[in-house]
């Protein structure tokens, strides 16, 4: 009998998965793709706003460097493409230097310098400053839009 039983279960043993079995790879499987699908674009959105973090600092940089070279004199809007060339920037492309007050926003391509204006952290937006300061502002993307940020220098 004990013999009967082994050669029984060593004939289903040799017959391959059950259908239960298979589902439940396919359902593993599911389960794995959704959640890879779910990740790589939030990954991908981390990396742009990082890649945009960087050209913000390195255009500040840039900015003061210039301004700097000019004995302490601010930067003009003629100024504008030789920081971006100086910063290596490859996401923003196009740099606006204007006054604190002035309203114009950024755009995915466009960071905006202001001049004698501080970042105010709790709506990402300028305030007046001293005339040695400078705001950099430009987007970021959201799960679900894009959200200004702002950096002093």
């Amino acid at each position: 009998m004990l013999n009967k039983l082994k050669n029984s279960r060593q004939n289903r043993k040799d017959q391959g998965f059950t259908i239960i079995e298979v589902l439940i790879v396919l359902a593993i499987a599911g389960l794995i793709m959704i959640i890879v699908f779910l990740a790589v674009p939030a990954l991908q959105r981390n990396q742009r706003n990082q890649s945009s973090r960087t050209e913000a600092n390195n255009l500040l940089s840039a900015a003061a460097e210039i301004s700097a070279n000019k004995a302490g004199a601010p930067v003009v809007a003629a100024d504008s493409t030789a920081i971006i060339a100086a910063s290596n920037a490859k996401v923003i492309t196009t740099l606006t230097i204007e006054a604190e007050t002035a309203a114009s926003l950024p755009t995915e391509t466009t960071a905006i310098i202001r001049l004698a204006a501080e970042c105010n952290p709790a709506l990402n937006e300028t305030n007046a400053g001293t005339s040695r300061q400078i705001a950099l502002l430009f987007l970021v993307e959201t799960a679900t839009a894009t959200q200004i940020q702002c950096v002093n220098s």
